[in-house]
């Protein structure tokens, strides 16, 4: 009998310690964005910030797939962001105004902006607009013509990004202003016609050093429509829209091609000028493409003042398992944190 106490107050020890870290482990929110720490390479010492945030093209599959190969491979800090549900903790693309971690631009030599019409609060969106006004490199993809939504709040002091803005010197917000166009329309039939990127023999600068090594571009997502691009943009690719949503679909001879990727820079308040690279390519299933990859890495040396280290060929091949999830609404990995894309 007097065993029994003796156990009762072992029962009782292991009790408080299961309790004591259960409510440890609850008090300590996962991270609610990704590093990949850079080694040795021509990066090093340098920090690209990726915000992800887009509800059809699955930019949070897309950016740490690219975040990886540019620090393991090639020794850049990349920090990677997503849309956060502030209740769960999780992924969740149609949370809008929720992108935590911008604060890592204080510290960016170069943003990677893969967004979709997002409404940040003033505390998020400060980082954004400071590291503009700074007139640092930009790299936008896909959707970033579109960013910026100012629907709810039209008065803002950061509606100038909306991507609608009637703003001066602002006019169509973040994409015209920054990267050169905002959203027009689709050009391609979307969902059913496919991109092939022109470059031989029709690009004026197929010298630049940003097309190193880069010759076969084809991804799923369609041809936007782009307007008349500011004087001082030079393309790099031209897209055509193909017939289909594989690689060996025929062109659509009956459609005008349009820029995809182009280069130019903006000015900042003070005086500094940033350079930038655009593509309206890049979902995270257009990544699938080699050339596409390597055109990107090849885009982030030129925008960090690298355009020397740029190789020859650069190798792109993706760090672990890449499997990307076909773009459409409502098609997320629902349940993911972004502790899930950490490296293994």
């Amino acid at each position: 009998m007097k065993q029994i106490p003796a156990l009762y107050s072992r029962v009782l020890r292991v009790l408080v310690i299961i309790i004591f870290s259960t409510s440890c482990s609850m008090s300590q929110p996962s991270k609610q964005w990704v590093t990949y720490t850079g080694g040795e390479g021509p990066g090093k010492g340098k920090h690209i910030v990726l915000i992800s945030g887009d509800e059809e093209y699955r930019s949070e599959e897309a950016l740490p797939m690219l975040g990886k190969i540019l620090a393991v491979k090639y020794g850049f800090k990349c920090t990677v962001l997503f849309a956060v549900d502030p209740k769960t903790g999780y992924i969740n693309v149609e949370t809008l105004d929720n992108i935590p971690g911008l604060e890592h631009l204080q510290t960016a030599d170069l943003m990677i902006v893969f967004t979709r019409f997002r409404e940040l609060p003033d505390h998020q969106m400060k980082y954004i607009d400071d590291y503009i006004r700074k007139g640092k490199p930009v790299i936008g993809l896909r959707t970033a013509t579109h960013a910026f939504n100012y629907k709810k709040d039209p008065g803002n002091k950061y509606a100038k990004y909306h991507f609608g803005s009637k703003i001066k010197e602002w006019e169509d917000g973040f994409g015209r202003r920054i990267l050169g166009e905002t959203w027009v329309n689709h050009h391609g039939k979307h969902g059913s016609e496919g991109t092939r990127g022109l470059i031989n023999g029709i690009i004026k600068d197929e010298k630049n050093p940003i097309l190193n090594g880069v010759s076969d571009i084809w991804g799923p997502t369609d041809v936007y429509t782009v307007r008349e691009l500011p004087a001082d943009t030079r393309v790099l690719v031209y897209g055509q829209s193909t017939r289909g949503l594989s690689p060996d679909s025929s062109v659509n001879l009956s459609k005008s091609v349009m820029p995809v990727a182009w280069i130019r820079s903006y000015q900042g308040e003070n005086g500094a000028t940033g350079r930038v690279f655009a593509s309206t390519i890049g979902a995270s299933i257009d990544l699938k493409s080699e050339d596409l990859r390597r055109l990107l890495v090849n885009a982030a040396f030129w925008c960090t003042g690298l355009e020397n280290k740029i190789p020859e060929k650069a190798d792109v091949d993706v760090i672990g398992e890449y499997h990307p999830t076909m773009f459409g609404y409502n098609l997320f990995k629902k349940g993911v944190r972004p502790s899930a894309y950490e490296l293994k």
